[in-house]
């Protein structure tokens, strides 16, 4: 007979199956099956009607501009849910295991996110200096700059492992976890710090493939990887079908094992099918021209992706003098906003190219109407998110909970009452961010950046939290939504209506 917790087990796992991957991928599935089918009518019919609006898919300044947000945004969603998908995936199974490994976990997020954005800037470095190079016609120098790229996240995934290794200790000491958190967070992160390498080299091979215009295949292998990940969590986690029972160490082994997957399907994609890596030598004499013009992007790329995970460490740690519910519920919560942005995040992925070229053709309505676009996109779907959020704060919770854990539901609950209320104005500036990273000016991101999380949110945080406890921390992250949001928007939009991001450009 199996147990009933087995038993529950068993269903939760099914449905998870079928919610985040079978109904999607029947979506995904038609999507790409229509745009073969229109490929195939174009092959066969020049005069089709189709031909004007799909004919020509690299050159963004031309055709409709919902039609390329459209195209470009779709894979973008897919590959990032995937992505996101890992953590929410092992929240889940982990909260199964009690209101403890749930607030230990949520130690981790901070963290891993933070060496993730790193990574990140290094993708968005590799996928920015392949493409110019590609549109240079020089493809010796791609396949050379992508070998190096891939040569560098191995280093950098070793050095991140190796480092993470001998701080942990102490930085989640300083992040206010005790001695009952603290053999959990090892359980997992010991492990997760050798598999980053595993992580590191696909996300930047994946960057290389999006560099030449194929947005769809990262996609599918991020997927390959998520159904891995999905399939065998809850099996190491509780010991289903004869596995061992290895709780959060199961997770941080499927993670791993899921991102190897990625790992070996990327290499295959680059070196097989796109012959996009060296085949003849490693051009190690050229090793350091490449690593210059990859740092250049890399860093202030990297450091900005950074700054959100380094205030939610800040915030961990206000939260954690309030004890592990606190710090499990806001774990759960932010990781089931980052699931439900996911679109918003594919958006300011996908209408980067557009505005990079219509920018550097001096196309500026063109840039005008794509930011508009996306950003009263982000606004109608950050409110409906809020809406969704507030009315199910309850049940959520409830999912989420571990028996009977009143403290964890009553606060996950109260941070969505009163932050949701706030995505709407919270979401313009990643928005506008991701518009100004596309025109040239990585400062003037950074700086909205910085002074949303390091000037506002962390003082407000700290002082909050003084004056009204774990109210005031989530209050503090609510202004900083509404005044960061409201101010920069007005800001920016006097700032481009004016004329004088043209000039700085030309200056």
């Amino acid at each position: 007979m199996i147990s009933q917790e087995r038993l529950k087990i068993y269903v939760n796992y099914f449905i998870f199956l079928s919610n985040f991957y079978i109904h999607p991928a029947f979506y995904f599935v038609f999507l790409h099956g229509k745009q073969a089918y229109i490929n195939n009518v174009m092959s066969k019919n020049p005069a089709s009607p189709y031909k004007g609006r799909y004919a020509a898919k690299g050159n963004l300044t031309q055709g409709r501009i919902k039609d390329h947000l459209i195209r470009l945004t779709v894979p973008m969603i897919w590959g990032i849910f995937a992505i996101i998908s890992f953590q929410l995936i092992d929240t889940f199974y982990i909260s199964m295991l009690g209101t403890t490994p749930l607030a230990a976990i949520s130690f981790t997020f901070p963290i891993t996110y933070g060496i993730f954005s790193l990574i990140i800037g290094l993708g968005i470095a590799t996928s920015s200096v392949v493409s110019r190079q590609i549109g240079e016609g020089n493809m010796d120098r791609v396949r050379r700059i992508i070998t190096h790229a891939l040569i560098l996240s191995l280093i950098t995934g070793l050095a991140i492992a190796m480092i993470g290794l001998g701080l942990s200790g102490p930085l989640f000491r300083l992040m206010g976890a005790d001695n009952t958190l603290l053999p959990l967070i090892h359980d997992y992160m010991d492990i997760w710090f050798f598999g980053n390498i595993l992580v590191t080299i696909p996300l930047v091979g994946n960057a290389a493939i999006r560099a030449g215009g194929d947005s769809t295949t990262p996609a599918l292998i991020m997927t390959i990887a998520a159904i891995t990940n999905v399939i065998l969590d809850p099996l190491l986690i509780f010991g289903l079908c004869g596995f061992p029972r290895l709780e959060l160490q199961g997770a941080a082994i499927a993670t791993a094992f899921a991102n190897g997957c990625a790992l070996l399907a990327g290499l295959y994609v680059l070196y097989v099918r796109k012959k996009m890596i060296c085949r003849d030598s490693l051009h190690l004499r050229h090793f350091g021209d490449s690593v210059k013009r990859l740092s250049y992007i890399a860093i202030p790329a990297g450091l900005t992706s950074a700054i959100q995970p380094a205030t939610n460490a800040v915030i961990i740690a206000l939260l954690a003098a309030y004890g592990n519910a606190a710090v499990a519920a806001f774990g759960v919560a932010t990781r089931l906003e980052a699931f439900a942005f996911t679109i918003i995040m594919a958006l300011a992925t996908g209408m980067a190219p557009i505005i990079g070229q219509n920018w550097g053709a001096g196309l500026y309505e063109r840039v005008h109407e794509t930011l508009n676009r996306a950003l009263r996109f982000a606004a109608a779907w950050s409110l409906l998110v809020a809406l969704v959020f507030i009315a199910f704060a309850g049940p959520l919770a409830n999912l989420f909970a571990a028996g009977e854990a009143p403290a964890f539901t009553g606060i996950m609950v109260l941070y969505f009452w009163i932050v949701a209320l706030t995505y709407v104005p919270g979401n313009l500036v990643p928005g506008w961010g991701s518009a100004f990273n596309a025109m040239g000016m990585p400062k003037r991101s950074f700086m909205m950046i910085a002074v949303k999380l390091l000037l506002l949110q962390i003082p407000l945080a700290v002082l909050g939290s003084h004056l009204f406890g774990i109210p005031g921390i989530f209050g503090a992250i609510a202004i900083t939504n509404l005044l960061s949001g409201i101010g920069f928007h007005i800001v920016n939009s006097r700032y481009c209506a004016a004329g004088r991001i043209a000039r700085q450009s030309g200056a």
